[in-house]
């Protein structure tokens, strides 16, 4: 199902709202307008925390890069999966997380039915092309309560969204430069991927072509 958002003349609204499942929805164009000022921002955090590659428990070398910021950032190596107050690379604690981005995840929720959601972390995710995500849950939370915000900037990517079990069936849906998904209720423990990213133009006024993805999450129990 698609709804206007925003829909103050007769002309194609640049933003509205896809239904997917019960408690998720993508935010069509959320952000477009304030994309320049959101990826001035990343480049101001990563100057401060560099995007790395993380190691998982299993040896693996992640094919995205990370970086985080706010109160907590989630980290992986050879002792698993957690959230930190420290950057394990600088043992200073993350940068703080801009009052824009914090701004645009409340709103964000609230469009999607989800009342005051307070996040403490952003996770920033670097995706060049061929990089992947593989299908996971956002478990590491104490608070499930809360949902997960996720914006899209830069290069298309397709989204993988299965259900509660990881042999479930996936549905794919397009992410654009701009978009917003939120997933939570009933849908925050739905497991998720993205394809390995495409190759492509990026959108002004990215330079180099990569996809950035900003997820906000509450960790720690309200």
């Amino acid at each position: 199902m698609i709804e206007d958002l925003f829909a103050d003349d007769d002309s194609v609204p640049r933003q509205w709202q896809e239904s997917l499942t019960p408690g998720a929805v993508i935010l069509r164009g959320f952000v477009l307008d304030t994309a320049p000022v959101l990826l001035q921002q990343i480049d101001a955090i990563a100057s401060c925390a560099p995007f790395r590659h993380l190691v998982t428990p299993g040896g693996h070398v992640m094919s995205v890069g990370m970086t985080n910021c706010g109160l907590l950032g989630w980290v992986s190596d050879e002792l698993g999966y957690r959230y930190s107050g420290i950057d394990p690379v600088s043992q200073a604690p993350w940068p703080l997380m801009p009052d824009i981005f914090r701004q645009l995840a409340v709103e964000a929720a609230a469009v999607a039915g989800f009342a005051n959601f307070n996040p403490d972390a952003c996770l920033i995710n670097c995706y060049q092309p061929g990089s992947r995500l593989t299908l996971h849950q956002d478990k590491n939370e104490r608070d499930f309560s809360q949902p997960i915000v996720s914006v899209s900037l830069g290069l298309p990517a397709t989204f993988l969204f299965g259900g509660l079990q990881r042999e479930d069936v996936c549905q794919r849906f397009p992410l654009v430069h701009g978009d917003v998904m939120v997933w939570g209720g009933p849908s925050r423990l739905r497991y998720h991927a993205v394809l390995p990213l495409k190759e492509g133009i990026p959108p002004w006024p990215l330079r180099d072509a990569v996809r950035y993805n900003l997820t906000f999450r509450r960790v720690l129990a309200a």
